[in-house]
C-alpha cells in the first residue's frame, strides 16, 4: 500500500492526524480560513488510516522539508545535487518537481546572494522598467543600496515604476533572469509573480539615504502628487517611534495634541507605549494613562488618523532638520 493514489489534500489530512491535535492546532494558525475548513472536512472523512500510509506520508513530508531547507540554503541546483547523493537521481528529481510545483520559488534568487555593487554593474544601463523589475525582487537592503547609486534622473523613474508595478508575466521574468543569470534554472511556476507596489518602494526608501529619498519624493510631487503622498504616508509608521531618540520623542510630544496621543496609543503594544510614557513627566504620563483607560471603545479609523497626524509632525520635524530618523545605514552616524 502506498500514497500515490492520495491527493495533496488527503496527504495533508493524514499528516495532521499523525501529528496529533496540539501540533495540528499550531499548523492551523498559519493557514487561511478556507484551507482550515477544507482540511477539517478531509480529516473528518478519514475513517481509519493504516499505519503504513501514515509512515509514508510522514516520510514524504520529512523529505520535502529537507529538500526545501537545501533549496533555501543554496538554490535549486544545490538542492538537486545534495538530494541526488542522498537518494539517487530519480527520487531527487521527483522531490524537486513536487517542491517547485507546490512552492513558488522567488525569481532572481541567485541575485539576492550577490553584492549590490555587482548587481549595479549589471543593471545600471538597462531601461528603468527592467531596473525596477529586478529591484522589486531584491531584498530591501540590496535595493536601497542600488537606488542610492543610480543617477538622480533614473532614481525617480525607477521608484515610480516599482510603486506602480503589480504583476509580471512569467515569460518576462524568465527572459530577464536568463540575461542576468545564465546559471539560474527555471525556478518559477506558471503563476504570475507578485512584486513591486507601494510596500516594495517604501521598504527601499526607508533604507536609502535622506538625500536620495528627498530627490525621489520631490520629483514625484511634481509628476504624480497622489502617488508621492501615498508613499510618504507609509514611509514612517507610528510604531516606528520606538527608533527615535528620547530627545526626538520629547520634541514631537511638545507639539502634538494630547487627545491625538491618547487615541494613537489605544491599539499599540507595550514597547511603543513605554517609549511615550518614559518621555513624559510623571504627572503627564499618569493623566495620559487615565485618558486612555476611560476613553472607551473607539473606531480603528480614528486611531489610524490620530497616528497619521503624529507621523506627519515627525516627518515635518525631520524635514526641518530638528530630529533625525536613524534608518540604520552606515551613513546615519550622528556627530
Amino acid at each position: 500500500m502506498n500514497t500515490e493514489h492520495l491527493s495533496g489534500k488527503e496527504k495533508a489530512a493524514v499528516l495532521l492526524i499523525s501529528l496529533g491535535p496540539d501540533l495540528s492546532a499550531e499548523v492551523f494558525k498559519h493557514l487561511e480560513d478556507e484551507e482550515i475548513e477544507e482540511l477539517t472536512l478531509e480529516i473528518a472523512n478519514q475513517k481509519q488510516v493504516p499505519t503504513e500510509i501514515k509512515d509514508d506520508v510522514m516520510d514524504e513530508f520529512h523529505q520535502m522539508c529537507v529538500a526545501f531547507d537545501y533549496l533555501s540554503q543554496g538554490g535549486i541546483n544545490y538542492a538537486r545535487e545534495v538530494l541526488e547523493k542522498a537518494l539517487g537521481e530519480n527520487q531527487a528529481e521527483s522531490i524537486i518537481k513536487r517542491l517547485t510545483s507546490s512552492l513558488q520559488v522567488r525569481p532572481f534568487d541567485q541575485l539576492r546572494k550577490t553584492d549590490p555593487a555587482q548587481i549595479l554593474n549589471f543593471i545600471q544601463n538597462e531601461h528603468p522598467q527592467t531596473i525596477a523589475l529586478i529591484m522589486a525582487h531584491l531584498d530591501p537592503e540590496q535595493a536601497s543600496s542600488i537606488m542610492s547609486a543610480l543617477g538622480p534622473e533614473v532614481q525617480t523613474e525607477v521608484a515610480k515604476r516599482i510603486a506602480e508595478m503589480d504583476r509580471t508575466s512569467p515569460e518576462i521574468l524568465k527572459e530577464v533572469e536568463k540575461v542576468l543569470e545564465q546559471k539560474l534554472a527555471s525556478l518559477m511556476t506558471e503563476d504570475y509573480a507578485t512584486a513591486g507596489g507601494l510596500d516594495s518602494i517604501v521598504d527601499i526608501l526607508n533604507l536609502v539615504d535622506r538625500a536620495t529619498e528627498k530627490t525621489i519624493l520631490d520629483d514625484l510631487d511634481e509628476e504624480d502628487p497622489e502617488l508621492a503622498e501615498d508613499i510618504k504616508q507609509r514611509l514612517f509608521v507610528f510604531e516606528d517611534i520606538v527608533i527615535l531618540t528620547d530627545r526626538a520623542v520629547q520634541m514631537v510630544l511638545r507639539d502634538i495634541d494630547m487627545e491625538d496621543l491618547a487615541l494613537a496609543l489605544k491599539t499599540v503594544d507595550d514597547e511603543v507605549s513605554q517609549k511615550i510614557f518614559s518621555n513624559l513627566s510623571k504627572r503627564a504620563s499618569d493623566m495620559l494613562k487615565e485618558d486612555i483607560e476611560f476613553m472607551g471603545p473607539v473606531r480603528i479609523r480614528d486611531v489610524e488618523e490620530a497616528q497619521q497626524r503624529i507621523v506627519a509632525e515627525i516627518r515635518r520635524l525631520e524635514e526641518a532638520g530638528d530630529i533625525v530618523i536613524d534608518r540604520g545605514g552606515d551613513d546615519e552616524v550622528i556627530v
